[in-house]
């Protein structure tokens, strides 16, 4: 393995680079950090391009299976001061364990549409830890897929990887969809769309059947989900007893998305509607 120590190396540029939205989208690469996401990703089978690794970690068992699965793969794994890898990383604590990695980039045509498939749409959320902590609660809760509209934070963003705790390697997703473009796709496919919103058509989520193929969405954290998404969607809420007004949106995708998990996997198919 290579030794780097100088923090102007080209190999810590270019990890640092990948903090910013704009060298993530132009090169189609992303960080994950940290032993556990660097093992997830390397189970997922998405392409590692280099490995930056300080001796620190090193003396770990976990980043010692890390680098040898990584070198037996022909990857390159680099050991790294301290002060380099601190210019590379972008948590305040880091672990000593870094991959820069090939972004998987999915379409609406890559969804599975046999059976009653069911998904989450994230429309033009903005805070990465809402979005992040989202996708590991779809991945949790069985869902085939994930749609980020245009206006959402980037999903390869350093806090919206770190929060999914891995789920978005075992997810597909697919980002930068316009609402028309989604529209049409759950219209062609037939596919019944749910938004949360607070209105008199509402109904509670418990009132809601969701077996078959079908789709909920998520809306901004300030603004909700967009006039075009609601005209097509089947409003539903949340009941609350207490004096608050609102849930956070991750909240609001675990409550909906674990009733639909309980509906599909453990009602009766007979009770279906």
């Amino acid at each position: 393995m290579e030794r780097i120590e100088s923090s102007s190396n080209a190999k810590i540029k270019w990890a640092a680079a990948l903090h910013q939205r704009k060298e993530r989208d132009s090169r189609g690469e992303f960080v994950a950090e940290g032993v556990r996401l660097a093992e997830t990703a390397l189970d997922s089978g998405w392409p590692v391009l280099f490995c930056l690794a300080t001796d620190t970690a090193l003396a770990n068992v976990r980043a010692q299976k890390i680098a040898a699965s990584l070198e037996d793969k022909k990857c390159p794994v680099y050991i790294v001061s301290e002060n380099a890898y601190k210019k590379a990383a972008a948590t305040e604590s880091p672990q000593g364990v870094l991959l820069v990695m090939q972004s998987v980039r999915f379409s609406l045509s890559d969804f599975p549409t046999e059976g009653n498939p069911f998904f989450v749409v994230l429309d033009r959320l903005q805070d990465p830890g809402n979005v992040g902590t989202i996708l590991r609660t779809a991945d949790a809760a069985g869902c085939a897929g994930v749609v980020a509209t245009e206006g959402t934070v980037d999903i390869f963003s350093d806090k919206v990887v770190r929060s999914s705790m891995g789920s978005i390697f075992h997810l597909p997703i697919a980002a930068h969809v316009s609402a028309s473009d989604l529209s049409a796709y759950f219209q062609a496919q037939e596919i019944s769309c749910m938004a949360t919103v607070l209105d008199e058509t509402a109904q509670s989520h418990f009132a809601v059947d969701y077996r078959k193929k079908a789709a909920v969405i998520f809306g901004n954290e300030g603004n909700g989900v967009s006039p075009e998404l609601l005209a097509l969607s089947e409003h539903i809420y949340i009941p609350m007893a207490g004096r608050t007004e609102s849930l956070n949106v991750a909240t609001s995708a675990a409550i909906i998305l674990y009733e639909a998990f309980r509906q599909r996997h453990t009602m009766d198919s007979s009770q279906h509607r």
